[in-house]
């Protein structure tokens, strides 16, 4: 698999986080999980893009919002599992 670039905002109680954060790991995906309780500056990243929630998977420029396996396995070109 070649390097990914992902970002994946949580918050702090979120079932759905905890959803693809295992997910991601269970793929082998590397990302860089920012929580959005433990540092206000990734709230306001997020706003940026005009998204209020979590969990918010950011792969380049695509975005996949809330638990979306079939969609996050589009997005990160994983096949076979």
């Amino acid at each position: 698999m070649t390097k990914q670039n992902v970002v994946v905002y949580v918050s702090n109680g979120c079932g759905e986080c905890k959803k693809v954060i295992n997910h991601l790991e269970d793929w082998g995906v590397p990302f860089i999980e920012k929580n959005i309780n433990e540092n206000k500056e990734y709230f306001r990243e997020l706003q940026k893009n005009k998204v209020y929630g979590t969990p918010a998977v950011f792969k380049d420029d695509d975005i996949v919002l809330g638990f979306q396996e079939r969609r996050l396995k589009q997005t990160l070109g994983i096949v076979g599992h």
